[in-house]
């Protein structure tokens, strides 16, 4: 029953964040396309029952920084092949929302050959197929969102060279081998009881307990779920009733889980609740690590995004917000992108700090030559006044100098007359 669920799916890497603009770079198929996995991974294969060119599917995990190849045993269940540390990724744990939020998808994705580019400017590179059928009953936007190599990168996930070079090598002989797509399972980090415990205060954490059914689903039957989208949420291992569908955005049909499932997953769910009773126990569980406050934050970063993509010059890194919706400025950091828009937009703003300079000087040079005018016309009237007082000072002087003779009361006239008699008798005359 459980080989009947399986969809062959595979995942190898590493999603994206702001998608990495990926093209061709020559009509040459790269050396790196065709070259063969290692002899001690065929062995391992032989010695676990795997066929060279059988199904694979892969899983991503953010926190623990790994992307896991599972390939198919003769027996229909999957097993781990191979594990690879991620080289390069930005973004937080969390889901991606937006165009330009520079977040990695999680969820269940899917890569089919027309999306493996073996002439990628990375080395190599595959688009993981987001945004899938969740996504856009969602609401969620973004593109060009790859697996490469190079171990460089603006946005998407990033392998070194000889990793991309055995994912790409997983793939190409999975596709041989009959396969038509390969599941991705992405999650933020391994769903075990504790981690889920460390998370349970996290905003993401409903959607992270809806992937868990699916990642459960995975560690009962080692074969990849079956994935369907109901009422805008993932549905894993669902039979509909005949003639019904599952539809999106509508609601979800009348759909029954096989009984050997059922019960196999009521065991692993009763172990569960009792290792997550005892996480919640736990004196000093690890610190968990930052996640996207949500939409908010995608827009807030994507806006970022949009304003480096101009040539605006802006922090180096992009904010981050918090879940209480505080902003942090990363760091305090100024620059600009190094491309042609960054060029152009450089110039303009030199362009326009030449032109308001310009006008400052203008306008200071006007008010100058205005203080000048008013201070000779000062200075002038000024010296003006001070001729008029000069030329006015004789006058006042002279003036000031000639005084009429005071009056002499009669009866003092008539004493004076009478002397003046006096002494002229007195002197003969």
């Amino acid at each position: 029953m459980f080989a009947k669920l399986a969809r062959t799916g595979f995942m190898i890497s590493v999603l994206a964040v702001a998608g990495c603009n990926e093209k061709s770079v020559a009509d040459f198929v790269p050396q790196g396309a065709n070259k063969q996995l290692p002899e001690k991974i065929l062995a391992d294969m032989r010695a676990k029952g795997m066929n060279r060119e059988s199904p694979i599917v892969g899983r991503i995990f953010k926190e623990e920084n790994v992307v896991e190849v599972w390939k198919q045993k003769t027996n229909g269940r999957y097993e781990i092949i191979a594990s690879y540390p991620i080289c390069r990724y930005s973004g937080k744990l969390g889901p991606k929302y937006t165009e330009g939020d520079r977040q990695a998808p999680e969820g269940f994705y899917t890569v089919r050959p027309g999306q493996m580019n073996p002439k990628s400017g990375y080395h190599l590179s595959f688009n993981i197929g987001y945004p899938n059928t969740y996504d856009r009953a969602n609401g969620r936007t973004g593109s060009n969102l790859m697996v490469h190599g190079a171990c460089s990168s603006s946005g998407c996930y990033s392998m070194n060279d000889p990793q991309i070079e055995e994912i790409y090598a997983f793939a190409r002989d999975a596709f041989k081998g009959g396969q038509t797509e390969f599941q991705i399972q992405a999650y933020p980090f391994r769903m075990t009881a504790a981690n889920m415990a460390r998370y349970r205060s996290d905003p993401n954490y409903d959607f992270w307990k809806m992937l868990k059914v699916g990642y459960d689903n995975f560690e009962i039957t080692k074969v990849p779920p079956k994935v369907d989208v109901c009422e805008k949420r993932y549905v894993f291992n669902q039979v509909a009733p005949d003639g019904q569908k599952f539809n999106p955005t509508g609601a979800c049909p009348t759909s029954t889980t096989p009984d050997p499932l059922k019960v196999a997953y009521g065991a692993y769910q009763k172990n569960y609740d009792a290792a997550f009773a005892s996480a919640m126990n736990s004196s000093a569980p690890a610190a968990p690590k930052a996640s996207i406050a949500g939409v908010k934050e995608a827009n807030l970063v994507s806006d970022w995004t949009k304003r480096r993509a101009r040539g605006e010059r802006i922090t180096i890194d992009p904010p981050s917000m918090n879940h209480d919706g505080s902003v942090t400025e990363t760091t305090t950091r100024m620059g600009r992108i190094d491309s042609p828009a960054g060029r152009k937009m450089a110039a303009l703003e030199a362009e326009q700090a030449a032109k308001k300079k310009a006008e400052e000087e203008k306008k200071a040079a006007i008010a100058f030559a205005k203080a000048e005018k008013e201070r000779i016309k000062a200075e002038a009237l000024a010296a003006k006044e001070a001729a008029r007082k000069k030329a006015s000072e004789p006058a006042e002087t002279l003036t000031a100098q000639v005084q009429p003779a005071p009056e002499v009361p009669v009866e003092d006239e008539s004493r004076l007359s009478q002397m003046k008699k006096k002494l002229l008798g007195m002197f003969g005359g």
